[in-house]
């Protein structure tokens, strides 16, 4: 199971690396989202959750589960969708002003219309 996990969380670091190198702002921004969902599973593995054991210590329990990774997850999972929301409105406001959705847009001069080099 581990190693399936350690595949997982390598395939999402590696094509969410891949679309945050290309140059256009919707393939970074799911590129972005591809990292924070592979650094959610990294962090769910370190944690060991066990399946079918108690997230609180009780008396005679031998094994149980820490809760302090599950709440991480789910905080990094709620402030993720808040920074893609956040990251969506910036490019559709981007592509408005540019009339294009590429990252590396030369800046126009307002006066002459030429290229600032």
């Amino acid at each position: 199971m581990e190693l399936l996990l350690a595949i997982a969380i390598g395939t999402l670091f590696g094509t969410g690396l891949y679309l945050c190198l290309r140059r256009r702002v919707l393939q970074l921004i799911i590129g972005l989202s591809l990292l924070s969902y592979g650094t959610n599973l990294l962090i769910l593995t370190v944690g060991r959750v066990t399946k079918g054991a108690p997230p609180i210590i009780r008396d005679g329990a031998t094994v149980y589960t820490d809760s302090l990774v599950q709440a991480l997850i789910l905080t990094a999972i709620v402030i993720g969708f808040g920074v893609t929301a956040f990251f969506l409105v910036l490019g559709y406001r981007s592509y408005q002003e540019n009339e294009t959705d590429n990252v590396n847009v030369d800046i126009k001069e307002e006066e002459g219309g030429e290229k600032k080099g």
